[in-house]
């Protein structure tokens, strides 16, 4: 073999590697999905923790906007187990729900729920 065949043989490689390298960013660019849509801004959804239950089970704890999930992930479905988790009841609770004479923050206090004034209105 000359030089010239060795030529011809890295000049072909670095062609091909190329392409390769050009296909992978026009993917990144153009297919859905490849890339993060919010890149900069703040996530609104993170991935907080994973624990293996077993082979083919996984609890997973997931945050979505200051708010918890925890879910399994299994073969057979996924299942929500507890929602809203770090969503108090003074969030749930606005203050045209609460007893009349109260804020809606002392209406979700055990404390002032029992000494509550009764007035035959039934809370929603």
């Amino acid at each position: 073999m000359d030089m010239e065949s060795y030529f011809r043989f890295v000049a072909a490689l670095v062609f091909v590697l190329a392409m390769i390298g050009v296909l992978a960013l026009l993917a990144r660019r153009f297919v859905p999905g490849a890339r993060s849509v919010n890149r900069g801004k703040k996530r609104r959804l993170a991935l907080i923790e994973v624990l293996p239950l077993d082979a083919k089970r996984r609890l997973v704890l997931i945050r979505r906007d200051d708010t918890e999930h925890l879910i399994v992930l299994a073969p057979n479905g996924d299942m929500v187990v507890e929602r809203n988790i770090g969503t108090t009841f003074d969030h749930l609770l606005s203050d045209e729900t609460a007893l009349p004479g109260t804020t809606g923050t002392d209406a979700a206090s055990p404390a002032n729920a029992a000494a509550a004034p009764t007035t035959g209105t039934v809370l929603p």
